[in-house]
């Protein structure tokens, strides 16, 4: 990567910033001179009591802390933080009563609306009456089947408020795959749109709705949220339902009462991609969710009170998660709910501008399909306040580093992030006081003792190999559901490396102490014993105008291995021998000839899950003729039929 950074902060930025404050107040507590990030981030990994009990005190958490600040420090597995402590989650979100305003939603240029703070509180107030009227007691799971608007993010804390745990996928999701994920957890409860807008049009799910809630024999109540203004009749139709006005009816807002729970308590329950199986539904807790999102959102993210944070996602992804906890700094949350692309691809950047917006968070694959259309935000909206982007989801290519200074604002945090549904949470993401280089996702998280290994288990510097975790976080899972002995969870995260936690990304610490992300390492190709992260060959892909999106895996071939690129085109594009070998002619120079495909095939779809994630195992078990598990885990299954027996594969 190159020494010259793309953006630094000025000095007005690192003085306001949280994390310089946080610092000051670290060297006393730490009671030593922490001159850069970097030795913050030591401290905080060789202290993580003292570092996660300053936290706490920093951002303020409501609640109590207890004597204990985290016992059996040794041992990633039965490591607990603040084992006596009581606290709730939303009690967290909610601490703001007044007039401000608490959330906007757009629904494409469909649906405009906004709730302040005292209304939220209000819808939270009957719901969580409601709820406790309809039998929910601590520890039962309510669903969400929603799109991300603001009834969706005053269920959750409703639920949340009363000890009950959350769950959510989006109605986007087929039967099968709602039901993989709901039938695993069994919520009482389920609250539905009905219907929804995407791409301009209006699509209706009550059929969907109808066999979900009669394959869910755990539902007492299904709640329809109005959206297309449709609710009561909708629910007339769909069993054990009632509209949200309905529901709500019975009880008049009032003050709010929390659980005060442990801080393992289960809050949210998340859900594996389940492109190898049934998707894994993984535990949070209250305390180290709240936590691990407010350090994230004021320490890495420099969110302050009255900023205007917006996540594109939707409620199957944990950036849903992480997005709603912005409300526990006094955010605005900007919930948006329907295609990127809607309006030319110009809707995201009318609401932006529109709510001032200080924090956009996207995919990597948006700004690529924004590059791609030529859209260029810096030419056409007022981006004033905006001083950060965030980008996760896949790995950023280089060149869109570059592209968003260029196209969308000079002076910004880029800050490209990765963790997982896995920590509801980021190992690698962005800091406001550290300078952006091409390429690099800046730092890793503090409190996050993050290394490189080899395949031995030995650390490395300056190379690549898997990324692993060294000492206990907050937010490491609780466990997963219906695994009382923890076999799953171990085998999950611990069988690799004895003791330390291994993710199962590939990547690699720079020189600047920040990090590249190559991929998935069980996606790693292999050819002739060299690890190639398939990122590092996407990253050339991508540059190519004619290409939307590639895939790329390794095929058992002659005692070996070798390198297929499958590649989807523009519209009007095809693949002939000139761009064949363009691409390859890019990925030799670009990555090494390790990297250059042996087979570049042009392809109508590529498969991906139903959060968007491009899935590169599922095709390689369909070229070599092995079962694909779980289809109902895929958005699109119906591509996986352009893979079989391909004849550019047989020689």
């Amino acid at each position: 990567m190159q020494d010259a950074p793309l953006w630094q902060p000025d000095a007005h930025r690192l003085a306001a910033a949280h994390l310089t404050a946080f610092t000051r107040l670290a060297e006393t507590a730490f009671d030593q001179a922490l001159p850069d990030y970097h030795s913050l981030w030591q401290a905080s990994c060789e202290r993580p009591d003292r570092f996660w009990s300053l936290v706490w005190d920093y951002t303020g958490v409501i609640g109590n802390k207890g004597q204990t600040l985290l016992s059996d420090p040794e041992d990633m597995l039965r490591a607990r933080f603040f084992p006596d402590a009581a606290l709730n989650y939303a009690e967290n979100m909610l601490r703001r009563h007044d007039d401000g305003l608490a959330i906007a939603f757009w629904g494409e240029d469909k649906v405009k609306r906004e709730m302040r703070w005292q209304a939220l509180s209000a819808l939270v107030s009957q719901l969580q009456q409601a709820l406790a009227g309809a039998g929910v007691q601590q520890g039962d799971r309510v669903a969400g089947f929603m799109p991300n608007m603001p009834e969706t993010i005053a269920a959750m804390l409703a639920a949340a408020s009363l000890g009950a745990i959350w769950t959510s996928c989006s109605p986007d999701f087929g039967v099968d795959g709602a039901l993989d994920r709901f039938g695993q957890t069994e919520p009482v409860v389920l609250f539905c749109p009905d219907g929804y807008w995407y791409n301009g049009k209006s699509v209706e799910i009550r059929d969907k709705v109808v066999r979900l809630a009669e394959g869910l024999a755990s539902v007492r109540k299904v709640v329809v949220v109005p959206y297309l203004d449709n609710a009561s009749a909708f629910a007339a139709a769909v069993p054990k339902a009632v509209s949200l006005e309905a529901f709500t009816a019975p009880y008049l807002a009032g003050p709010l009462t929390f659980a005060r729970v442990p801080f393992n308590h289960p809050l949210f329950i998340l859900y594996s991609s389940g492109t190898t199986g049934k998707p894994k539904c993984i535990v949070h807790g209250h305390g180290g969710t709240l936590l691990q999102h407010l350090k994230e959102h004021q320490l890495h993210g420099d969110i302050h009170a009255g900023d205007r944070l917006f996540y594109f996602t939707t409620c199957g992804w944990m950036m849903w998660n992480w997005l709603a906890s912005g409300l526990g700094t006094g955010a605005t949350l900007l919930l948006y709910d329907g295609s990127p692309f809607a309006a030319g691809g110009r809707i995201l950047w009318d609401y932006a501008q529109a709510y001032r917006c200080t924090h956009f968070g996207t995919s990597a694959k948006y700004i690529d399909g924004l590059r791609k259309l030529e859209l260029e935000p810096i030419r056409h909206w007022s981006l004033t306040e905006l001083r950060a982007l965030f980008s996760t989801g896949s790995p950023l290519a280089p060149e869109s580093f570059e592209w968003v200074y260029r196209a969308i604002k000079a002076d910004l945090n880029l800050a490209s992030i990765s963790g997982g549904t896995d920590i509801v949470s980021c190992f690698a993401l962005g800091c406001p006081t550290l300078p952006v280089y091409r390429g690099e996702l800046q730092c890793r998280g503090l409190g996050m003792a993050v290394e490189i290994r080899d395949e031995h288990g030995q650390p490395v510097a300056g190379k690549k190999g898997e990324l692993v975790c060294t000492r206990p976080f907050p937010s490491m899972p609780v466990g997963f559901w219906n695994d009382p002995q923890g076999e799953k969870y171990r085998s999950a995260y611990f069988s690799r490396f004895d003791g330390i936690w291994c993710h199962g990304d590939y990547a690699e610490i720079t020189a600047h102490n920040g990090v590249i992300i190559y991929g998935r390492s069980d996606a790693v190709l292999n050819p002739g014993g060299v690890r190639i992260g398939t990122a590092e060959i996407y990253r050339q892909v991508e540059a190519f105008e004619e290409v939307l999106e590639s895939l790329a895996i390794g095929q058992r071939w002659q005692d070996d291995e070798r390198v297929v690129l499958f590649v989807r085109l523009r519209e009007g594009y095809r693949l002939d021998e000139g761009l064949t070998q363009r691409i390859r002619d890019r990925i030799r120079q670009g990555a090494s000839p390790r990297h250059m495909p042996a087979r570049v095939i042009q392809v109508a779809d590529i498969p991906r899950t139903l959060s968007g994630k491009i899935v590169e195992l599922a095709v390689k078990n369909v070229i070599h003729g092995e079962p694909v598990n779980n289809l109902s885990a895929l958005a699109n299954p119906e591509a996986l039929k352009l893979f079989e027996n391909l004849p550019q594969l047989q020689h």
